[in-house]
């Protein structure tokens, strides 16, 4: 693994100076020295312009939340992570790399730039198309659409570099690998109060954090968050999935109103006994049981019948 290194530039106003002094040095020595025809001043004037040049070349201006990474001639020099107005050896490479926090969501295609080989001008800018949800089987087999959105940044900007061949592609790439394989390690839901992709969101979501970072920590990338972005059956399954959660919601409600029913009658019987209201022998006792519960139970209105004989008829 290649370790950063910090780079101590100095600050680039004073060798900007002296380079624009002595650009404009050496056109007052090659006016003077024509006009005294001296050749070892002109000779002069003409060295000095190129070397005031390729002394410009190592002025810098780092901006807050960049970074410069110092190449020569293929040796790593180093790293300025500080931002402000800098000179350094003029034979670096500086290449340029972000340090700012970056998101991106799972699924998305990445348009690289495109340039005029000839011009250099660009034709097309970087760009990246919205997410588009990945179809995964969860644990039980069933197919499930499944995106998540990364919050990341460089925090090595020498392994960032050096490590990888694109850094940015490594997120996207190992950001899927690691959701696809988290999606096959839970079920979509569960009953058995086992931890599932939909039950228990918080806890997924930190175990995702957890795989990609440990995908990602040879590129020098921290990842800050992972969330969950889409969840749903896949298309050919919804409808059954849909019809099979209605089915338990229905019977998870019958179960509570009879629960409720039950304790309903139960109460109106020892009032009724408690109070002697009306002394009920066992069959009557089990006809207003029964009228009870088709009451209570029924999800319609009941047509009430008023008996007009006696209580004993």
């Amino acid at each position: 693994m290649t370790e950063e290194k910090q780079y101590d530039p100095i600050s680039g106003w004073n060798p900007l100076a002296v380079c624009l002094c002595g650009l404009l040095l050496a056109v007052f020595l090659f006016v003077s020295a024509v006009a005294a025809e001296s050749v070892p001043l002109i000779l002069l004037a003409i060295i000095l312009v190129p070397a005031c040049i390729i002394g410009l070349f190592g002025c810098m201006a780092v901006a807050p939340n960049q970074a410069r990474v110092l190449l020569l001639f293929g040796e790593y020099k180093g790293s300025v992570t500080r931002s402000g107005f800098f000179w350094v050896n003029p034979f670096f490479s500086k290449q340029k790399i972000s340090l700012r926090i970056r998101n991106f969501e799972t699924g998305s295609i990445s348009t690289p730039e495109q340039k005029d080989p000839t011009t250099g001008k660009i034709l097309q800018a970087k760009s990246r198309s919205a997410g588009k949800p990945s179809k995964v089987n969860d644990r039980d087999g069933n197919p499930v659409d499944i995106s998540t959105v990364v919050v990341w940044r460089v925090v090595n900007t020498a392994e960032a570099m050096f490590e990888v061949d694109d850094y940015e592609d490594f997120v996207a790439v190992q950001s899927e690998a690691a959701l696809r394989n988290l999606a096959s390690r839970h079920p979509y839901d569960s009953e058995d109060h086992e931890v599932s992709l939909r039950g228990n969101t918080t806890e997924v979501c930190d175990q995702l954090k957890i795989d990609i970072q440990e995908r990602l920590d040879k590129a020098g990338v921290e990842v800050i968050e992972a969330r969950i972005s889409h969840l749903a059956y896949a298309q050919e399954i919804a409808a059954a999935m849909l019809q099979r959660q209605q089915a338990q919601a229905v019977v998870a409600a019958r179960t509570k109103i009879v629960e409720g029913a039950v304790g309903m009658v139960e109460m109106a019987l020892d009032h009724l006994a408690e109070r002697r209201v009306i002394e009920l022998d066992n069959e009557h006792r089990s006809a207003l049981v029964s009228n009870l519960l088709v009451v209570l139970c029924s999800d319609r209105h009941t047509q009430p019948v008023v008996n007009t004989g006696s209580s004993h008829s």
